[in-house]
């Protein structure tokens, strides 16, 4: 097969997405562009492009073109919501899969994903747009507490929380309203805050790669949370073996719900509720999963998705190679500091302390940085995390527990 040649559009955190270049440098040319000189970057990349601003489409456009006219362009992918809608301007501009910027639009912005799914009869929590505290508070009347609160438009869990009492949601009106200021570059509008039902059950993501139209799951992930009434993801599961994979409902609102975006190619990370009465779609991000999912999946012995999202980007069927080795459940779990605003001095893991099944654990804070749990430290608040390997999901837990009493955070 002849080798693609593939434009990514920023690289991301190098703990969280290394893995996706190391994978797709295997079997394509990679440009990068990104904001600052490439680093570890290098050692996967075939060429690349510095840009002062990100969010200006059009010069991303002609970076695009330049690109293209020294090499075609078989394809480009971003996996970091910020700048997505921007990469389907430039798909679109070079005439690549995945240029459908309004669909792109329909997933980035959730009350309109809301409403192509209403529209398409998926099941999900009723959902209702608000501008302010007192239409928020009779909303919230009529679809009863507790009630989920969330920005429109941002990423990550960011800004979402539930609230039991109408005292709660006045103030979780108002975190909402000002987590905005987290992610400046992501658009914001003036009717900005949904309030929805609580959908009560586990939550789930699948990982899919969609080529022409054809949805194909591949990563499938069972979400733990913290930190309650916020929804921080603190850790995932992945069985490649899940019973999930054979639930008929799952699968068909999966396919019912890219079809009611109209998702034609690209890849894409669906959240999912598994409430009393059925599977309830949550929320639908056009680009990979984060949080070392598909990481999880490829070290289970599950599919590569790095290879199959890179080869629908390049209008190719997607070759779902897996490793060679056991399939097994692999989990990852996220430490935090002990209070907030912690000046990071270290932060390490005791080896003696770390169990067999942890294969791989390490920081995601450096000396100097100031972190803090959630609320405060939505997301950003990360100070380590280990992976686990087992043959169930109890034995990585328990792996993961004892990885926990391992770690030493030294703060100032």
């Amino acid at each position: 097969m002849t080798i693609g040649h593939l434009l990514v559009i920023t690289p991301g955190i190098r703990a969280y997405r290394e893995y996706l270049l190391r994978s797709m440098s295997r079997d394509f040319r990679v440009h990068l562009v990104l904001a600052q000189p490439p680093t570890w970057e290098r050692a996967y990349i075939a060429g690349h492009t510095v840009v002062a601003d990100l969010a200006d489409v059009d010069g991303l456009v002609r970076v695009a073109r330049a690109v293209d006219a020294e090499r075609a362009l078989d394809g480009v992918i971003c996996w970091d919501e910020t700048w997505i809608e921007q990469t389907a301007h430039v798909a679109a501009a070079l005439g690549l899969p995945g240029g459908d910027p309004r669909c792109v639009e329909r997933c980035r912005d959730k009350h309109r994903t809301r409403a192509a799914l209403d529209a398409g009869g998926v099941p999900q929590p009723r959902s209702v747009l608000v501008s302010g505290r007192e239409e928020a508070l009779a909303v919230a009347a009529d679809i009863g507490y507790p009630v989920v609160v969330k920005p429109r438009a941002l990423a990550g869990s960011f800004g979402v929380v539930r609230a039991d009492t109408p005292a709660g949601l006045a103030e979780a009106v108002a975190f909402a309203d000002a987590s905005g200021e987290w992610a400046p570059d992501l658009p914001t509008h003036e009717r900005n805050i949904l309030v929805e039902e609580f959908a009560r059950g586990p939550e789930i993501s699948v990982d899919s790669v969609i080529h022409r139209g054809t949805v194909t799951p591949v990563c499938l992930a069972r979400k733990e949370v913290g930190f309650e009434p916020y929804f921080e993801e603190t850790g995932h599961v992945v069985d490649p073996d899940d019973p999930l994979w054979s639930d008929p409902t799952l699968a068909d609102v999966v396919v019912r719900t890219h079809a009611a975006l109209g998702f034609g190619d690209g890849v894409t990370h669906t959240e999912i509720r598994l409430t009393p009465t059925g599977p309830k779609v949550i929320e639908v991000n056009a680009r990979i999963g984060g949080g070392m999912i598909p990481l999880l999946n490829l070290m289970g012995g599950g599919p590569d998705l790095a290879l199959a999202a890179a080869d629908v980007a390049c209008g190719r069927p997607p070759g779902l190679r897996t490793a060679d080795a056991a399939r097994r459940v692999a989990a990852i779990r996220f430490y935090y500091p002990p209070e907030d605003d912690c000046v990071i001095a270290d932060v390490r893991f005791e080896k003696p302390g770390l169990p067999e099944q942890v294969v791989r654990c390490g920081p995601l804070a450096a000396a100097g940085e100031v972190k803090s749990p959630p609320p405060r430290g939505l997301m950003d608040g990360r100070v380590a995390y280990a992976i686990a390997l087992g043959a169930d999901a109890d034995t990585c837990r328990a792996a993961l527990d004892k990885a926990g009493h391992a770690l030493r955070v030294d703060v100032a």
